[in-house]
């Protein structure tokens, strides 16, 4: 049973550092123009993003797998013989922390700004995409949960995806776009947090191997869509206008709202 503690682990530190080095080796899966938006200023408004296509090819798998595993007996085995190997032949107290430590890579970008160290973008576009990130993250993941009704290892409902793992890693490939150029600690760290809340959402019985896995990559993958979309929107909003605010619906858990970030 081990094997399969073991075979867990390693899957979600292959996302961990694929993720964390992917763009590093992207010059040697894609030509200058493989990006989603290129690495420049916008007119007047000074957003930059690199977000190479081959970055979105592991996150991209790392969902795949989920969908394929809800019809798949042997995926939904290896699901099981983790479930056994994480909880049920070793109980123990449940750790909450993951609760809270799936929001610290992104509040260590605020908390960064705060202490004067700036990342690629302006506080304002950094709450843009943020914002915009956790939109698509929480529609798209509630809406999943209720569509495929995976039952959790607990016996409760809505487990896939693991709405903990997609939020960690969304933070944490926000923090890796924003720092990862002014040190490779602050991407690790992230990263590593983000691991953390995976292997914690299994320990605790809250998922399967399989949500977690598939949460880590629709969190990724919401992010790098939030800055391709940014500064779409932004244009949109701000073209003919010197408009300060900017106001964006919001979706969380059923629940609608709306976003307003504002600079004075």
């Amino acid at each position: 049973m081990k094997n399969y503690f073991s075979y867990s682990a390693t899957v979600l530190l292959i996302i961990w550092t694929t993720t964390i080095f992917g763009q590093d080796a992207s010059p040697l899966l894609s030509t200058k123009t493989d990006t989603l938006a290129q690495h420049k200023q916008l007119p007047g408004q000074g957003f930059k993003n690199t977000i190479p296509l081959s970055a979105t090819i592991i996150p991209t798998v790392a969902l795949a797998y989920g969908f394929v595993k809800l019809n798949n007996n042997a995926l939904t085995n290896l699901d099981e013989k983790a479930k056994r190997e994480f909880y049920s032949e070793h109980p123990h107290r449940k750790f909450r922390v993951d609760d809270y430590l799936q929001f610290a890579p992104g509040a260590a970008v605020f908390a960064l700004n705060g202490l004067g160290i700036k990342g690629k973008n302006s506080l304002l576009d950094q709450s843009g995409v943020y914002l915009l990130s956790n939109i698509i993250l929480n529609s798209t993941t509630q809406s999943l949960k209720r569509i495929t009704n995976v039952t959790r290892p607990d016996g409760t409902s809505n487990a896939f995806p693991s709405g903990h793992a997609a939020e960690a890693f969304a933070s944490a490939e926000f923090l890796r776009q924003e720092y990862g150029d002014v040190s490779v600690w602050y991407t690790v760290s992230g990263y590593s947090a983000a691991f953390a809340v995976g292997y914690l959402r299994m320990y605790n019985n809250k998922h399967w191997l399989s949500d977690v896995i598939a949460g880590a990559g629709l969190g990724v993958l919401s992010t790098q869509a939030s800055y391709w979309l940014y500064p779409k929107i932004k244009r949109m909003f701000f073209k003919k206008s010197k408009n300060n605010t900017l106001i964006m619906p919001s979706y969380n858990r059923g629940t609608f709202g709306a976003g307003m970030i504002k600079v004075f």
